[in-house]
């Protein structure tokens, strides 16, 4: 069986699939040093995030609980971005 992500392409057809959509020399760098991050990176700085925001609040400082509170979403996209990149990078036809 084929692990194929796309229904109908042979197995040589994957590779000439991906070629086609394949990213620039700035990406593949970004992707590159993104990849070297762990991801558990992410969900601590979500994490991290939380519990200063709440911090800041208790302390009564409700504009900057708010500020640091609006940190966990691109914290976590973050992730999912990294994860994406070490699953399904660029690296697929370009060997660095």
């Amino acid at each position: 069986m084929s692990n194929n992500t796309q229904p109908g392409l042979r197995a040589g057809e994957h590779t000439a699939e991906a070629e086609k959509h394949s990213e620039g020399p700035v990406a593949r760098k970004i992707e590159q040093y993104t990849a070297q991050v762990p991801s558990d990176v992410f969900l601590w700085a979500a994490g991290g995030s939380i519990l200063g925001s709440l911090a800041l609040r208790v302390l009564g400082r409700k504009e900057d609980a708010q500020f640091v509170g609006q940190w966990v979403a691109p914290f976590m996209l973050l992730g999912v971005y990294n994860k994406i990149v070490k699953v399904a990078g660029s690296d697929r036809v370009h060997a660095s």
